[in-house]
């Protein structure tokens, strides 16, 4: 059974299902995934908790079924967080370095300055993610420690996020006796599993269509430049087959998952499914076009608001890698092609990468999410580990330093 300190586990708290996933780390540094479990979230809505009991539930449902198939007990967890609830913004801070060399007490000054900006009583800040540093008006320099200069600057990127909705969150992971390592932006996460850090520096766009959201993140140069979210997603498709169908909302999503296209020309005329019928009626069949006629226009709907807010970021003519589309409503088919045609430039669909272990089981869009919080999780431990190692070596250092100066009788 592997250690504590040696598990990585991602909890993905979504609109529509809930997925546990579980990895191990081995000593070369891989993520291997061992577990995993799912189950239908109840009591989100919109990627908001609106009822505290059945999400506990539906979290303690997955978490049991990860357990059993990992053979481990979870303790501690790194979980999503999206909602409309979330903003994004770009700030700047200034320094002056204090011994014209930059150190890790400046990078520190200098992005507590970059945060120091008015933000609503109700918001708390989530994340601030460097851009980039510019030391004496030399810009693009990504690790600035050990460099001289004597002004110190820091782009960063500033993500906020409701109290209430993350105190919500950690208080249904509190009540299935799970710690919350660290709480991330759903599509942060998502970037670490889906984009290639080439795509990050030349440009990209990463939309990642949820059950209630459909979460947006710009990168360019390596680093996160603009993040927003849109409040329609898959269970949007969802609804639109119960009214156009005429069938209950479970059978709906079984249909949507089973047969769903966005691309009415992508569907052959004479293609027919059954369609379950309400109140014990028969099932009825029915071309399959008209269920891509129902999802084409809310898909189209859906792409064009994320082309607005591409062009309102000021960054649409700057992906040059394209769109790289995921979650779980990215599998209907014709998704790549319908989004090709709306924004023009390239799209691929981002399936979750960089584990080993069970990964024909979470190689799917739909638990990008997931895995890409077990990513998140293990760079985050390994630049902590790193810190508290730069922090023993310096008081080491410092140790020494006194000890020579005590031999050498200089107490000034």
């Amino acid at each position: 059974m592997p250690k504590q300190d040696q598990l990585l586990i991602g909890l993905d708290i979504g609109t529509s299902k809930i997925a546990c996933i579980v990895a191990e780390t081995s000593p070369d540094g891989k993520v291997d995934v061992i577990g995993i479990g799912t189950h239908p979230s109840r009591g989100l809505r919109k990627g908001v908790v609106v009822n505290i009991e059945s999400t506990v539930e539906s979290i303690r449902l997955a978490v049991e079924e990860a357990e059993l198939m990992a053979g481990v007990e979870i303790h501690s967890v790194f979980t999503g967080i999206a909602g409309s609830h979330i903003r994004g913004y770009n700030s700047h801070g200034v320094v002056a370095t204090k011994n014209n060399e930059v150190g890790q007490e400046d990078v520190d000054r200098v992005i507590d300055a970059a945060k120091a900006m008015n933000i609503p009583a109700d918001q708390q800040i989530l994340h601030i993610l460097p851009q980039e540093y510019i030391i004496d008006n030399q810009d693009g320099i990504r690790e600035p420690i050990g460099m001289n200069g004597v002004r110190l600057e820091a782009k960063v990127h500033i993500v906020t996020a409701a109290v209430s909705s993350t105190q919500n969150i950690i208080k249904c992971c509190n009540r299935c006796d799970l710690d919350v390592a660290d709480m991330v932006l759903e599509q942060v996460a998502s970037s670490e599993a889906v984009l290639l850090q080439d795509e990050k520096d030349i440009g990209v766009a990463l939309i990642d269509i949820g059950g209630g959201t459909t979460d947006i993140a710009v990168f360019l140069d390596g680093a996160i430049r603009h993040t927003s979210v849109i409040p329609i997603g898959g269970d949007h498709l969802t609804n639109d087959l119960v009214i156009g169908l005429r069938t209950s909302a479970r059978e709906a999503d079984q249909l949507k998952r089973k047969y769903g296209a966005c691309l009415t020309t992508l569907v052959p005329p004479e293609e027919q499914i059954e369609i379950p019928s309400v109140g014990g009626r028969p099932p009825r069949p029915m071309p399959r076009q008209v269920m891509a006629q129902i999802l084409e226009p809310r898909m189209e709907e859906l792409f064009e608001m994320v082309k607005a807010e591409l062009e309102r970021s000021g960054y649409q003519e700057l992906i040059a890698a394209g769109l790289v589309i995921t979650g779980g409503s990215s599998l209907l088919d014709g998704v790549v092609e319908l989004a090709e045609d709306i924004f023009d430039m390239p799209v691929r669909m981002g399936r979750p990468q960089g584990v080993g272990g069970l990964v024909d089981v979470v190689s799917s869009p739909m638990y990008a999410t997931g895995v890409g919080l077990i990513l998140y999780g293990h760079r985050y431990r390994q630049e902590h580990r790193r810190v508290i190692r730069k922090k023993a070596e310096r008081g080491l250092f410092s140790r020494a330093w006194h000890r020579m100066r005590s031999w050498f009788g200089d107490t000034g």
